[in-house]
């Protein structure tokens, strides 16, 4: 073995090996949260919204009651940021994270609490084990603001710099209309080219969702009205999201009365516990079928 080889031998050998951290996949990050459908609609399907959160009281009392800022994205997608003040701002859409989205924003927090006060946020992709949200946040119901644009992110007068302006403007060119209904909660009218959407993030297991809308399905009950068409739906952290295509022109605020109708419906179905039929297995399968894929 040569004297080269031998140097880098022992180097390999004195040298600590990086511990390998094992991710794991969680099909159900919110699971247990108040508002576990609106974390999924905010992290999947809402551009540009935010909404407060509380640190538990172990948090409060180790890093003080800083106001802490649930964001759908930040600047560059980061996981998070801090002001110079000590507010802390959280993104649920992030370029980098593993397999528990719960693991990954409760690390991006703690991080973001334990940075100095308008200072860079180094946040590792793969945290390991430790706090997920359910540990460091009051659980309660999100008091979500709906945004038309990213200024939410910027401090006063900051605006005034060509280059965060230019960069503001980017981001907002990608933000399309997006309403929050009151008929349903985790229910989002949007407004993409060419068309309009309702979105909506079922609360109820899989299984019975699919079941209550196959009933709807055989019984020709799925559509919002005329002019409407049941797109079909996606899979979302463990929960489905039925689509709907719309009218480009009609305003959101015309959707909330078929919405609140549909969800009566979709409730009668949800209580009918009896085995499907044949048309509501055909109607079943034929949903499987029309699965969309997010975004």
């Amino acid at each position: 073995m040569s004297k080269r080889r031998k140097s880098q031998r022992a180097a390999a050998e004195t040298t600590p090996k990086r511990e390998k951290v094992r991710d794991v996949f969680v099909p159900r990050p919110f699971e247990g949260l108040v508002d576990e459908p609106e974390w999924i609609a905010l992290r999947e399907l809402v551009p540009a919204a935010s909404a407060p959160l509380r640190l538990a009281p172990d948090l409060v009392t180790e890093f003080g009651d800083r106001p802490v800022t649930l964001a759908t994205v930040l600047p560059m997608a980061a996981p998070a940021m801090t002001k110079p003040d000590g507010r802390v701002f959280i993104g649920l859409q992030r370029h980098l994270q593993s397999g528990d989205v719960s693991r990954d924003l409760a690390e991006a927090l703690l991080c973001a609490l334990r940075a100095e006060p308008g200072g860079q946020v180094p946040v590792p992709p793969l945290p390991g084990p430790g706090p997920r949200l359910q540990d460091v946040l009051v659980d309660g119901p999100l008091e979500i603001e709906m945004h038309d644009g990213f200024e939410f992110w910027l401090d006063p007068g900051a605006a005034d710099d060509p280059t965060v302006q230019a960069s503001l403007e980017r981001a907002n060119a990608a933000v399309y209309p997006t309403v929050r209904l009151s008929a349903a909660k985790a229910a989002y009218w949007c407004q993409v080219p060419e068309k309009a959407h309702v979105r909506w993030v079922l609360p109820e297991e899989e299984d019975a969702a699919l079941d209550a809308l196959a009933r709807l399905g055989a019984a020709g009950a799925l559509p919002l009205g005329d002019d409407t068409r049941f797109a079909g739906m996606f899979r979302a952290h463990g929960r489905l999201v039925p689509v709907w295509d719309l009218p480009e022109r009609t305003p959101a605020g015309e959707w909330e009365e078929p919405v609140a109708q549909f969800g009566k419906r979709y409730a009668e179905a949800l209580a009918d516990t009896t085995p499907l039929d044949a048309a509501g297995r055909r109607a079943r399968q034929g949903l499987l079928g029309r699965q969309l894929t997010l975004r």
